[in-house]
C-alpha cells in the first residue's frame, strides 16, 4: 500500500496516518480485556510492512539516541520479548547503527527453553549483568512487561528503561496508569512514542468531531 508519509524520519501525525491506512489503529466500538467499551483500538499485529516497521524503528531508534547522548554511554543493549518484539528490535539495531552511528546489540528470548545446541530461552546479545532497554507495543496491564523483567533478571540483567509505540494513558487498577505504575516499581523511565493526547489531536486535525467527542469522553472516564 503506497502512502504520502516519510519513513525516513518519525513524527507522530505521520504515524498515526500510516496506522490508519493499513488498519493497525481503527475507529469504532471496541470491548477491552478490562470491559471497558473504547472507540479505538491498536494492533501491532498488523504493523506488517517494511513501511510501517521503517517508521516505527525510527522512532524507537531516535528516543534510545537521546538516551546514549544524554547518558554519554553508547554500550547500548536492546531487548524485544518473543514473539512481537523481535522484528522491533531488530529493526530498531539497524536504524540506530543507520541513522545514528550507534552499535547496538540486540536481543530476544524464546517462548520455550531450547534444551539442545546452546540452549537456554534467551538469544542474540549476552545481556548478563547488563542494564538493558526493553521496546515493546503497548502496555495494557503490564503483566507482560513484569515477565520480561522476571526473564531478564534470571540472567542478571536488569532493565535501563522501557519504550513502547502507544500510551493509552488510561487508569490501571488505581489512579495510575500501567505504565506509570511499571515506571514507579522499576525505577526506571517508559518513552511511548505515541499517546491517546496524540491520537485525539490527530482526529481534531481532521474535524472529526463526532470521532473527536467519543475520544474526548472516553480520555475524560478513564484517563491519568
Amino acid at each position: 500500500m503506497s502512502s504520502s508519509v516519510s519513513t525516513s524520519s518519525f513524527s507522530r501525525h505521520d504515524f498515526i496516518q500510516l496506522a490508519l491506512s493499513n488498519d493497525v489503529l481503527k475507529f469504532g466500538e471496541y470491548v477491552l480485556k478490562s470491559g471497558r467499551i473504547s472507540p479505538y483500538f491498536f494492533n501491532a499485529g498488523l504493523l506488517a510492512t517494511g513501511e510501517m516497521l521503517s517508521l516505527l524503528a525510527n522512532g524507537y531508534a531516535d528516543v534510545l539516541a537521546e538516551q546514549v547522548k544524554a547518558s554519554g554511554n553508547n554500550q547500548l543493549v536492546i531487548f524485544g520479548a518473543a514473539y512481537k518484539g523481535i522484528p522491533f528490535v531488530a529493526a530498531t539495531a539497524q536504524a540506530l547503527w543507520n541513522n545514528h552511528g550507534i552499535n547496538a546489540q540486540w536481543g530476544y528470548n524464546r517462548k520455550e527453553v531450547k534444551d539442545h545446541g546452546e540452549g537456554g530461552n534467551l538469544v542474540g546479545a549476552d545481556v548478563s549483568g547488563k542494564a538493558v532497554w526493553v521496546l515493546d507495543d503497548v502496555i495494557t496491564a503490564g503483566t507482560a512487561m513484569r515477565e520480561v523483567v522476571d526473564i531478564l533478571a534470571a540472567d542478571d540483567a536488569t532493565v535501563a528503561g522501557i519504550i513502547v509505540a502507544l500510551d493509552r494513558k488510561e487508569k490501571g487498577q488505581d489512579e495510575q496508569s500501567a505504565i506509570q505504575e511499571l515506571s514507579s516499581t522499576l525505577a526506571v523511565p517508559v518513552f511511548a512514542l505515541v499517546d491517546m493526547d496524540d491520537i485525539i489531536d490527530y482526529v481534531e486535525s481532521q474535524g472529526d468531531n463526532t470521532q473527536l467527542a467519543k475520544m474526548r469522553h472516553y480520555r475524560e472516564q478513564y484517563g491519568v
